[in-house]
């Protein structure tokens, strides 16, 4: 079997850690399958996907494309707002369909599956007929009226189906999409070789002081830090007013740390680290928070941590860091909503918190800060879950059977 993904993005977020995640399950279960990776750029991604010994290329974005986007648009004016932009954008994407319609018909696949919004769209657009698409949903579609919309019109290619990451994301995609649509439900899962416990002796941890320009702390020294890319939504205000309403006086010495960076492409989406150094400087914490920026590794940056934080103030469609932060053995702080509300036992594996709540957050961290054991059992306990439930490996008998399901479905009839 030869299946063929597609990324318009280039750069690592969670949804592209996924993509590479699957990618390595798979390479392990089915090694004899033809596995190939298009994305939108040059990057990172690229270069992660051959270190697996999966082929990759780029059918590069117009620049108009990669920044077209309904993310930050207020409800009343989005539609209208990204009419505006794609039909400034529209020569560029016929162009750029064309092209990906050619490459995706000389490649040959069996299947195409899709990883991005855009991505989604165009593989919709652009496969060859008879070829089913399937969508990876790592996004909510009823908050984002203009994109369920453009989603919806595609979605009316014949051969198309939906794997979503959570059973919350699922029931939203049901909704929006409607029931011709079929949608199955894959929770992700990670790496847990990578994904680990220090080792003890330091190599296997990032310097977070040095990244973030300051002196090395005194021992004992508790780091809390909140992991993310600079997406709107993923709760920095929150983390920042949580760590204000602590003050200067904590019964240990503590360090905050900003880890992330504005990655993607798309207008409006995204913090600014002038936006969040404003906003650490007008809460008076600007000596407290140190920005380390994004990092490509990030299992090294959440070893280095203590206590991670999760503070996204909209509902999470899964959940990544939690997982993350619980298989390196780190106390873990998350909003209790959406697909994240259950990937952890509250107070067994990591606290929960109500998500947009700077004030629970506090006092979480707080009780976290004071509570040395507690810091242990959770992170212990985390550990086990990921072990139990998150595993990747455990996840290549529902994908094999999914793609098989649809290339059967191809054999049988015509596909569009």
């Amino acid at each position: 079997m030869k299946v063929l993904y597609l990324s318009t993005t280039a750069e690592l977020g969670g949804a592209e850690w996924c993509l590479l995640d699957l990618l390595g399950t798979l390479r392990a279960a089915r090694p004899a399958w033809d596995l190939e990776v298009i994305a939108g750029a040059e990057g990172p991604l690229r270069l992660e996907v051959e270190r697996l010994g999966i082929a990759g290329r780029v059918a590069a974005l117009p620049e108009s494309l990669a920044r077209l986007g309904d993310a930050g648009l207020g409800r009343r004016t989005g539609r209208l707002a990204l009419a505006i932009r794609a039909v400034g954008a529209s020569p560029a994407v016929a162009v750029y369909l064309g092209r990906l319609r050619r490459t995706l018909a000389e490649a040959r696949p069996d299947l195409i599956q899709t990883n991005t919004m855009k991505a989604h769209v165009l593989g919709a657009l652009a496969a060859p007929r008879g070829v089913p698409v399937l969508w990876h949903l790592h996004d909510y579609l009823g908050p984002r009226p203009a994109m369920a919309r453009v989603l919806r019109l595609a979605a009316r290619r014949k051969s198309l189906a939906v794997v979503a990451v959570s059973e919350s994301v699922a029931a939203d995609a049901a909704a929006t999409l409607g029931p011709r649509v079929p949608v199955a439900t894959i929770a992700n899962a990670i790496d847990l070789k990578t994904f680990r416990p220090p080792i003890g002796d330091g190599s296997d941890v990032h310097d977070l002081d040095a990244l973030a320009g300051w002196p090395t702390a005194s021992a004992g020294t508790i780091r809390v830090g909140l992991v993310a890319t600079f997406a709107r939504w993923k709760g920095h205000g929150v983390f920042l007013e949580a760590v204000a309403r602590l003050g200067p006086a904590l019964p240990r010495p503590c360090r905050f740390y900003v880890v992330g960076g504005p990655i993607y492409r798309s207008l409006g989406s995204q913090w600014t680290l002038a936006e969040l150094r404003a906003r650490a400087e007008a809460l008076g914490i600007a000596d407290r928070v140190g920005f380390v920026g994004h990092q490509t590794v990030p299992a090294r940056a959440l070893r280095a941590l203590d206590i991670v934080v999760h503070a996204s103030d909209r509902p999470e469609p899964f959940g990544r860091v939690i997982v993350e932060g619980m298989a390196c053995g780190r106390a873990v702080i998350a909003s209790r909503l959406g697909g994240a509300a259950g990937l952890f036992g509250d107070g067994v594996e990591a606290l929960g918190v109500p998500a947009g709540d700077p004030a629970a957050l506090a006092d979480a961290l707080a009780r976290l800060l004071a509570d040395d054991d507690l810091r242990r059992r959770l992170g212990a306990a985390g550990r086990r879950a990921a072990v139990a439930r998150f595993d990747r490996h455990q996840r290549a008998d529902s994908w094999t059977a999914v793609y098989e399901r649809l290339v059967g479905l191809r054999a049988e009839g015509p596909g569009r």
